[in-house]
């Protein structure tokens, strides 16, 4: 189970003064910590970059690639914000996503049989919503599937984004629970090996405990990594979390086990 820093987000105050001001500093010094903990790729999140849309995405992606050659999830909504990431990006990208929403299959998806790039897809209906079970959730996979096969995307570029739910929905334990599901059973219903990722933070969205926050999001991640994920997307920062996914990838893999792997 690979692990994706999920810290660079436009959301934040600190990032989004950085942008406005064109100083690259604060993302390279938060990458380089992402670095060093250990991340296999960063997210760049940048939000739908509404303004000046190409400059800023391309301001992005040099500050990273200045300080780290890591993989790039390149995380807008913004067709034309992705496309100039793809552009700029001299690290290995990831398009970061597509949907059955008919915006994203007209004007993301192909971007990925431009470029030759990995794409993740959102297990979501072409309205957003959430389906409300493994049996939907299989049905819009299958639907993404051949809708990237329709626009050239092999399917093997295609990384599927199941949606962890926030357990605060009234029904959030049972979907979380077809979360796993998915991901456990995908490649037995394609036939062939599927690559899923997950976004943690979904899971204790709203107000909380942060204590418990972190215990549920921990026992979750041993979940996900029993279940067979094969990215998950994290606050690589926070050293219990980190440590908590590399124990858990330890277990779920079929190797000896010596004490010596066990993340201190």
């Amino acid at each position: 189970m690979k692990l994706i820093a999920d810290n660079l987000r436009i959301t934040k105050k600190n990032i989004q003064n950085a942008l406005k001001a064109c100083d690259p500093k604060p993302i390279q010094e938060l990458v380089k910590q992402c670095v060093e903990k250990g991340a296999w790729a960063i997210d760049v999140n940048t939000g739908p970059l509404t303004r000046s849309s190409e400059k800023g995405m391309a301001f992005f992606i040099e500050a990273i690639q200045s300080v780290t050659d890591l993989p790039l999830l390149i995380d807008t909504s913004n067709p034309v914000a992705m496309k100039a990431g793809l552009e700029a990006a001299n690290n290995k990208a990831i398009i970061n996503g597509f949907s059955l929403e008919p915006r994203k299959l007209e004007q993301i998806l192909p971007l990925a049989e431009v470029y030759d790039a990995d794409i993740v897809g959102f297990l979501l209906y072409p309205d957003s919503r959430i389906p409300k079970d493994k049996a939907e959730r299989f049905e819009i996979a299958l639907e993404l599937f051949e809708q990237a096969e329709a626009m050239g995307v092999a399917k093997e570029r295609i990384i599927i984004d199941p949606v962890v739910p926030p357990l605060a929905w009234e029904d959030g334990i049972v979907q979380a629970r077809a979360v796993l599901d998915v991901i456990r059973t995908l490649p037995d219903l394609l036939g062939s090996p599927v690559r899923t990722i997950a976004g943690l933070s979904n899971l204790t969205t709203g107000a909380g405990d942060k204590v418990k926050k972190r215990l549920v999001e921990q026992s979750y991640l041993a979940m996900l990594a029993a279940a067979g994920l094969d990215y998950a997307l994290l606050d690589i920062l926070n050293h219990e979390t980190v440590r908590a996914a590399r124990t858990s990838g330890i277990l779920a893999r079929e190797e000896l086990f010596s004490w010596g792997i066990v993340p201190g």
